[in-house]
């Protein structure tokens, strides 16, 4: 008898044991702490999929870029008698950068950064030619023009910026990582692309 109960406490206990590492596993496989990879993947999803340090510095950059693009629309759009397939222009350039601008901070935020955390883009703006950038000097230059001259001076100054876009684009795209900047990218240079040449028709019929 003594023998039967002893069988039965060990019966009981082993299957208390097989349950006990039952729920271990499943609890281990469903917890990736312990593995690498999985870490790598969740880390991956959290900061917005897999991007490197060109996509950082293209988005801050385009940022600024834009930024100044939608302050020359502005500037215009404020001139009396400008031209008003120009002036047309201007708003849509302005409504199509705004919104890309606020996806990119967007990306810098779920990436874990600012849009001046990875290089300083004050010169940009500060003293202009660089990717297309104007002037202080020029941006003066457009405010204080009226009329056709403030037509022409926006198309001149646009159509250079508009190049300089496409080129950090097309840098972009042989750098850059994240799938979503890279769309942008191609979409930057086909939609820069055909603005230029309607720009460059407009002025020469100013």
């Amino acid at each position: 008898m003594e023998t039967r109960l002893s069988a039965v406490v060990a019966s009981v206990f082993a299957a208390s044991f097989a349950l006990t590492a039952c729920g271990d596993s499943a609890q281990d496989a469903e917890d990736p702490v312990g593995d690498p990879a999985a870490q790598n993947e969740q880390t991956e999803t959290a900061n917005g999929g897999e991007y490197n340090d060109s996509d950082v510095e293209y988005a801050s950059g385009m940022i600024v870029h834009h930024q100044q693009a939608v302050e020359m629309a502005d500037i215009l759009l404020q001139t009396d008698d400008a031209d008003p397939e120009v002036a047309a222009l201007a708003e849509d350039i302005r409504a199509a950068q705004q919104p890309e601008i606020e996806q990119m901070q967007s990306w810098l935020e779920t990436w874990g950064h600012e849009p001046d955390d990875d290089g300083d883009h004050g010169d940009m703006l500060d003293d202009g030619g660089h990717d297309g950038m104007m002037s202080e000097e020029d941006l003066a230059d457009l405010e204080s023009a009226e009329g056709d001259e403030a037509s022409r001076l926006f198309l001149d100054q646009m159509i250079i910026h508009h190049e300089g876009a496409v080129s950090m684009a097309e840098d972009h795209l042989e750098t850059g990582e994240n799938p979503e900047a890279l769309e942008f990218s191609e979409n930057v240079i086909s939609d820069q692309s055909a603005e230029i040449e309607e720009m460059e028709e407009m002025r020469d019929s100013l």
